[in-house]
């Protein structure tokens, strides 16, 4: 019994949103901590900082500890990927960053902590896991896209070679510079440089912008569009389902009646 209210102190503290609030100002302290070593500070700031990365550990020890132990059924606390993941950042943020021949290592890590925001916040997990999700759709447009740009690198260099070996040397150097023409920078220089010899390389570039940048951008936005409301209908039909209904609340109603009538009788005797 008395372990069992433990248990639940630590969950009440756990689903505070007081303890969540401070979890997550911690976080982007320790990320700003974190941009703070890289400029040349004082020997007293950097102390400073010194002092605030190891409390900040001490605390995600702490706060890591506190989840675990609030969870009623241990084991499932390790089946939860996120919790896995907090758990080895943790672990792995006790690596010391000074005077150590894992320092760079330490620091690494310590980078790696500002993506504890993301299991903190529910928008965040929603959001990450629909692009998870999304990976094997994508990955049938990455293939295409591929396709397109070896096509048009191969007809690139086969016509462009001589005009500026720079930018069309061979297919992978082409395949560079279309990626520039599809993100648009600058692209209107090569394209120019090209049309002053072919007048009519201008529809070589028009499109593939049209394939690459129009038109395979937005089947990954509908994709991803498409997981990420699927994941927030999914989140929606879990949360009503741990909420109670009406005929839950009149189940648990009825039994209340028939302990008090269960009582009226001894309370009569």
């Amino acid at each position: 019994m008395q372990t069992d209210s433990l248990q639940a102190r630590f969950w009440r503290i756990r689903s505070n949103k007081v303890f969540e609030t401070c979890v997550m100002i911690i976080i982007m302290l320790s990320a700003l901590l974190i941009g703070a070593k890289t400029y040349d500070l004082p020997p007293i700031v950097n102390t400073i900082i010194t002092i605030s990365d190891y409390a900040i550990t001490l605390f995600f020890v702490t706060e890591i500890t506190v989840r675990f132990l609030g969870e009623e059924h241990k084991r499932r606390f390790f089946l939860n990927g996120w919790n896995v993941f907090d758990t080895i950042i943790v672990i792995a943020s006790l690596v010391p960053v000074q005077d150590s021949e894992l320092a760079v290592i330490g620091r690494l890590i310590r980078i790696f902590r500002v993506l504890r925001m993301v299991s903190i916040i529910p928008e965040l997990r929603i959001l990450l896991n629909s692009l998870i999700k999304a990976l094997p759709q994508l990955g049938y447009v990455i293939a295409l896209m591929f396709i397109i740009f070896y096509i048009y690198a191969a007809i690139g260099t086969t016509f462009f070679e001589t005009i500026n070996p720079v930018l069309w040397g061979d297919i992978s150097i082409s395949m560079l510079t279309l990626f520039r023409v599809m993100t648009f920078e600058d692209w209107t220089d090569v394209m120019y440089e090209t049309m002053a010899v072919y007048p009519l390389s201008w529809s070589y570039y028009l499109t593939f912008i049209f394939l690459t940048a129009f038109a395979f951008l937005n089947m990954v936005i509908g994709i991803v569009v498409n997981v990420l409301e699927k994941e927030h209908a999914r989140e929606a039909a879990e949360a009503a389902a741990n909420e109670p209904t009406v005929q839950d609340l009149m189940d648990e109603i009825k039994s209340l009646k028939a302990m008090v009538a269960q009582q009226q009788p001894t309370d009569r005797a």
